[in-house]
């Protein structure tokens, strides 16, 4: 996808290649077939979870956390015009949507802090989101976190989703690692950030990106897939069928 097929942004945001439509865009970063985005090179954005023996993230707030440092990294001025992201940001959307979650602690955790990037806190979380890579081309201090250790449980249920709110809408019918949850969320935090305008958008940001994230009854989560509402259909590189339906991304001004 070109630069000439996305909307003027103002300057405070970056530009981003958006998809078609919400759910059945052609060229969707999301879709299970091969598309257009498959010939461009491929990127990564890498997510690293702080994660101490002692002391783990509540899985819930893990997974809010890491959707809302997915919009921080979109909205944060180095991912936009000229700034040092930019290049890299563009690359990464103009291909596949991919995103890694890995796993830090001590040492680690210290190190992966010191690469450029942007620390998002939750209640109990932290997560740290990089400027997107090549698939191949992970920084040394990356690429040695475990992907796998990352099956976080919630010590008490979740609240309930604010209904006022943003609100990403899991699967109820599969079942995913917290990691893989993680980037699930992200992505679905992604497609809504592409579908609001940008009066939006900067609503959102100001507010800090307030969202929840839940699982919905089988019959909702139906009514939520066709209620036009922007919805991540896996590309099935890991976990789970190609095509699977993960979230609804579900915010207030998306809703019919």
């Amino acid at each position: 996808m070109s630069d000439n097929d996305t909307p003027a942004l103002p300057s405070e945001f970056p530009a981003t290649s958006r998809p078609e439509s919400r759910s059945t865009a052609a060229d969707s970063p999301f879709r299970s077939e091969r598309t257009n985005r498959d010939e461009a090179p491929q990127y990564v954005l890498p997510l690293v979870v702080h994660i101490e023996k002692t002391a783990p993230p509540a899985r819930n707030d893990a997974l809010r956390t890491a959707a809302r440092a997915v919009l921080v990294m979109l909205s944060d001025e180095r991912s936009a015009g000229q700034g040092e992201w930019a290049r890299a940001m563009r690359d990464w959307q103009d291909a596949r949507i991919r995103k890694v979650v890995r796993r830090a602690r001590g040492a680690e955790w210290r190190k992966a802090s010191a690469l450029p990037g942007l620390t998002v806190t939750g209640e109990s979380a932290e997560v740290r989101v990089f400027p997107p890579v090549p698939l191949d081309g992970w920084p040394k201090e990356l690429a040695k976190l475990q992907v796998s250790g990352t099956d976080l449980d919630d010590p008490e249920p979740p609240a309930a989703p604010d209904p006022a709110g943003p609100v990403l809408w899991l699967n109820p019918e599969l079942e995913m690692s917290a990691g893989k949850a993680m980037a699930q969320a992200g992505h679905g935090a992604q497609l809504a950030w592409w579908e609001l305008s940008d009066t939006e958008r900067k609503a959102w940001r100001e507010a800090g990106f307030p969202l929840s994230v839940a699982t919905p009854e089988a019959g909702r989560w139906r009514e939520l897939t066709v209620s036009g509402l922007p919805v991540v259909r896996d590309a099935g590189f890991t976990e789970i069928a190609p095509g699977s339906c993960t979230v609804v991304a579900d915010h207030p001004a998306l809703r019919g």
